[in-house]
């Protein structure tokens, strides 16, 4: 190989050089970087081709709208039980002894030296005293009779007392008149099955079950305090909240002809068929 076809030649040139160039050695070295090449790019083209495809499904694919629709609205109505009060022990009465007043009133005695300091009690002194072998003091109003209370009127009732001591922001558990929806446990059922709206994320995860709410009843019968006892996620606990505050005003309840406010319990279920 000459010095020009030297400086021309590739390292393929000088290695095969006086070689068996048809071989096919030679003619794989010599496309190996265009195939490298090529297989590099469509290695990259495909990776990426990978990475794009979900985000262009979940962009061109229409959202379908999940079949749903309410299948049951359940009302209850949850009392709360009352709480147990400890007895009330009262202690045994003791009565204390009374000490009457009493003066010294020996009974005769025949003597041959009588003391000088005996004395005889005369009626006067046994008036408000009684006989006995010494004088002491003692009670004075002992002896008197005690006469029975003439009758009088009795105590006001339980229930005006109660009204007086009774907070206005006092919340009953229970009550005599409880509070009512207007049109009653039906009119409440209609009224919920109009506004409740399934939540798209709870359907799509097919979630179902009851939301426990606690409200309680104003005495101008509007909804205050509403709080969830227990949920169901996915957006149930909120939605059953929304409803409950936009329900109208209730009939509140009464306790001894008054409106009080009483703490309300209400399960709302979300179910799809």
């Amino acid at each position: 190989m000459t010095t020009e076809q030297l400086n021309v030649a590739t390292l393929d040139d000088i290695v095969f050089e006086n070689r068996n160039k048809s071989y096919g050695a030679y003619d794989l070295r010599q496309i190996y970087n265009r195939n490298a090449s090529r297989a590099l790019w469509l290695g990259i083209a495909l990776f990426g081709a990978a990475l794009a495809t979900p985000t262009l499904y979940n962009r061109f694919k229409p959202d379908e709208a999940p079949d749903q629709f309410m299948n049951e609205v359940t009302l209850e109505n949850i009392q709360t039980l009352p709480q147990e009060e400890p007895p009330i022990v009262i202690p045994p009465k003791v009565e204390i002894p009374v000490q009457l007043p009493t003066i010294r009133n020996l009974p005769p005695e025949v003597v041959t030296d009588a003391p000088d300091d005996i004395t005889v009690p005369t009626v006067e002194d046994l008036e408000d005293k009684v006989s006995s072998d010494k004088t002491q003091e003692g009670d004075p109003n002992a002896l008197d009779v005690i006469e029975a209370p003439t009758e009088t009127a009795g105590p006001a009732p339980v229930e005006k007392a109660l009204d007086v001591e009774r907070k206005p922001d006092e919340v009953f558990l229970k009550v005599e008149q409880d509070p009512q929806f207007p049109g009653g446990l039906k009119g409440m059922a209609e009224f919920i099955q109009k506004n409740l709206h399934y939540p798209p994320s709870a359907a799509r995860a097919s979630i179902s079950g009851r939301v426990y709410l606690q409200f309680v009843v104003n005495t101008d019968g509007s909804i205050v305090d509403v709080n969830v006892l227990k949920g169901i996620g996915f957006g149930c606990d909120e939605e059953a909240v929304r409803v409950v505050k936009k329900m109208p005003n209730w009939q509140p309840g009464k306790q001894s002809g008054k409106p009080v406010r009483v703490r309300f319990n209400l399960p709302v279920v979300f179910a799809l068929e």
